[in-house]
């Protein structure tokens, strides 16, 4: 089945104990995410991590596990993260056999229309699909206001988009820096407090520990040095890597179509003006810099290296600040070369 943007809400928090598969996939790689953390507290199950590569190699292994008794006698969710390809005959598999004891989390990110494993899951009365996109505009305050509403914080809209731009619109990163101010003001659900503007400047995402949103734009500028002190000041352990690589995505995203107008002839004044309101004014003097930049064929090119960096630094133990440095670096060693 395929579950709208109304109705998701409730498929997640309120679940059908025969949905055997969910699929959550779409650009925004952080909702989908969420979605599939908001199902797993409805479900009162814990995440048991299946690779796709295992199931690619035994399309059965999938519907073993699915079936598989949890050893400590508690709820548990195959949890399969990124989705692609690799898991859609077990899926298949999955869902034409018998009643399983877990369902199946799969989170994907943007999948192929033509893709055969949403095929899979909007088709089969057993599986739940739904894509996500990046909120924007008045969609992302209400993100907002409903991430602060969970927390015990009240948000007018005025914050709400302060908070939402300075976390790039990204859910995940949104949702950590609202649980750091609902601590400061010390707000709850049972006790909530209004979130002002001062709370924000003194300890928000707009302070030195969100400076890391920034780093993909620093690289795509061409802004060695900048890059550099920022990049300095990362915690030792990379925590900001993935926020960092998906902030870098979304800012990708937002530029591919707009360069394939300057492409076919439109002026970079002229594309950034119908954006209207969804271009943030401190943004434009630097996306007119990278659409003059970057080519369409270079932005895809750092896309994919993106996405590979980020399925590296979720899949292995590698270094994650070293490993994003040396990326980011070389974007904007890249630029510099125009």
């Amino acid at each position: 089945m395929k579950a709208s943007k109304a109705s998701i809400g409730r498929s997640v928090d309120q679940p059908d104990t025969s949905i055997r598969f969910y699929l959550f996939h779409g650009p925004d790689e952080a909702g989908s995410r969420a979605l599939g953390d908001r199902l797993l507290h409805a479900l009162g199950a814990a995440k048991f991590v299946v690779a796709g590569n295992a199931i690619k190699s035994d399309p059965a292994a999938l519907v073993d596990e699915a079936a598989a008794m949890s050893l400590f006698g508690g709820k548990r969710a195959i949890w399969i993260e990124p989705a692609t390809k690799d898991i859609e005959e077990g899926v298949a598999a999955l869902l034409a056999g018998a009643a399983s004891e877990s369902p199946t989390i799969a989170i994907a990110g943007a999948l192929p229309k033509s893709s055969a494993l949403i095929k899979i899951a909007e088709s089969a009365p057993l599986a739940l699909a739904c894509v996500s996109y990046v909120p924007e505009g008045q969609e992302a305050e209400r993100m907002v206001v409903d991430l602060g509403r969970r927390v015990g914080l009240k948000i007018s809209p005025s914050v709400a988009a302060r908070v939402a731009e300075a976390a790039a619109n990204d859910q995940a990163v949104a949702a950590r820096e609202l649980e750091k101010l609902a601590l400061f003001v010390e707000a709850s659900p049972q006790s909530p407090r209004e979130l002002s503007h001062g709370a924000i400047d003194a300890v928000g995402a707009e302070s030195s520990e969100g400076d890391f949103i920034g780093l993909g734009d620093l690289a795509l500028a061409g802004d060695l040095s900048g890059l550099a002190d920022k990049l300095a000041a990362l915690s030792p352990a990379g925590t900001e890597a993935i926020p960092a690589i998906r902030a870098l995505q979304r800012r990708l995203q937002m530029l591919a179509p707009l360069r394939a107008r300057v492409e076919r002839g439109e002026s970079p004044d002229a594309v950034m003006t119908s954006m209207g309101k969804a271009l943030f004014w401190k943004d434009k003097s630097l996306i007119g810099k990278l659409l003059v930049a970057w080519p369409s064929a270079k932005l895809a090119t750092v896309a994919e290296r993106a996405g590979a960096l980020e399925r590296a630094l979720m899949l292995s133990l590698a270094p994650e600040r070293e490993a994003l440095g040396e990326e980011l670096m070389a974007i904007a060693r890249a630029a510099r070369a125009r």
